[in-house]
């Protein structure tokens, strides 16, 4: 069970082993356990977590985790406010701005960890593929951005991920 934590106006969450938790641009994982283990002498507790797409594991310093960005899945009834989201997102502005510049932005918005400003790079890269053909570091980022996106609701709705391909799908063709 995942225990929020407020001190003053400050929130950080306390994770248990089996607790499903998003790690900033990587997806989904699973906390896995939690080790104690001595760096230079001195003592540190970390999670072990999996990402579940790609099996990789992770070990994060719990005293780090609120920075890095660690947080529970969405909950249930935030899905349709992501689908909103995405659905009145308006198309990337990209007049005048180079990729490199739409990169770190978009980059800077992943890393939050927020589902949110991971649905906007969604919206932005997916809305331009009606108007030109994505070029590679594009097409590699909303490919990323989908996988983020489309497994963390497969794994919050209990669902297969072709279903959450085939809603989000529905929500361009209906702009």
């Amino acid at each position: 069970m995942i225990k929020k934590i407020q001190i003053k106006n400050d929130a950080f969450y306390e994770f248990n082993q089996d607790d499903l938790a998003v790690y900033p641009a990587h997806g989904v994982g699973k906390i896995n356990g939690i080790e104690n283990r001595s760096i230079n002498g001195e003592p540190i507790v970390f999670y072990i977590m999996q990402i579940l797409e790609s099996s990789m594991i992770i070990m994060i310093p719990i005293r780090n985790a609120k920075t890095i960005g660690l947080r529970p899945v969405i909950d249930k009834n935030e899905i349709p406010k992501i689908y909103n989201a995405i659905k009145v997102q308006k198309p990337a502005q990209i007049n005048g701005m180079t990729w490199n510049r739409r990169y770190r932005d978009y980059m800077d918005k992943i890393k939050t960890g927020s589902l949110y400003g991971v649905a906007e790079v969604f919206s932005e890269l997916y809305s331009l593929t009606s108007s030109k053909e994505l070029a590679f570091g594009e097409r590699k980022m909303l490919d990323m951005v989908q996988e983020l996106l489309i497994k963390e609701i497969s794994v919050v709705k209990n669902i297969d991920e072709q279903k959450v391909m085939k809603e989000l799908s529905v929500l361009f063709e209906d702009s």
